[in-house]
């Protein structure tokens, strides 16, 4: 009888096991250990920078992030939001650094950190190619713009005179509405822009100006995680120095 329990106890013990496995992510690589845990959020609606091809997340800040948690030893979790929620996310804890395309500025400083500026771009002025109205950016007086959710190019429209501002958390929104005549021209990132003109023909840009930051970052809560802005800082010069960053640009057609 004993013998039969003692089989029984093994048993129940292996099924326990087999039944509670791993919850973490998988380490980046199997030969490098782990040394730092991170929920990264980002908002999965920007191409080419963050954005979903065949159900898996793609772009830029993907491939950045991924290749240098790999080398450094950090456990990514993935986590997507909506851009506008990924601050909030970042201060109560449910999120530990954003990979979005998130432009450093001064004001954003004050309740974040930022890493090293990995990318630079520029504000485009988009409408339709027969408004023949809009040439220039003092045109867009009193008119509608339409601006995604949360970015830089919310207060640019918002600082153009007696103008009526529209946002939506996706730019695709916005392009439709542009489309068809609901507003009257859209203000996006030059980079993301350009694939909206690509796939438009009935689309055109009209201006062009810097965006006023300092460039895409890396963000992280602040005084919180100063060993892995240091981890990123680092993983940037050496993706720099080697040409894998170069690589990734010409992967997304960013350079």
């Amino acid at each position: 009888m004993k013998k039969i329990f003692s089989i029984f106890l093994v048993a129940l013990t292996s099924l326990f096991v087999v039944a509670c496995g791993d919850s973490k992510t998988p380490t980046p690589s199997a030969d490098t250990n782990v040394s730092l845990s991170l929920k990264v959020g980002t908002a999965p609606n920007y191409k080419p920078f963050d954005y979903k091809e065949d159900a898996k997340l793609t772009g830029l800040d993907i491939d950045l992030v991924n290749e240098i948690a790999k080398r450094e030893g950090i456990e990514l979790t993935w986590v997507e939001m909506s851009f506008d929620g990924l601050i909030p996310a970042l201060k109560t804890g449910k999120i530990d650094m954003i990979a979005s395309a998130m432009s450093a500025t001064e004001e954003r400083r004050k309740s974040v950190d930022f890493s090293d500026v990995y990318y630079t771009t520029k504000n485009l002025y988009i409408k339709k190619k027969d408004n023949e109205a809009l040439n220039s950016k003092e045109d867009l007086e009193g008119k509608i713009i339409g601006v995604q959710l949360g970015t830089l190019q919310e207060p640019a429209a918002k600082a153009i005179k007696d103008t009526k501002v529209q946002s939506n958390e996706s730019l695709s929104v916005m392009i439709m509405e542009l489309k068809e005549g609901k507003i009257d021209a859209v203000i996006a990132d030059k980079d993301v822009a350009k694939g909206f003109l690509k796939e438009n023909a009935d689309l055109i840009e009209f201006f062009e100006e810097e965006d006023g930051s300092e460039g895409f970052s890396f963000a992280f809560d602040k005084d919180k995680q100063k060993e892995a802005i240091e981890k990123f800082n680092k993983g940037l010069k050496d993706l720099k120095a080697d040409g894998t960053y170069d690589k990734i640009l010409a992967k997304y057609e960013l350079n």
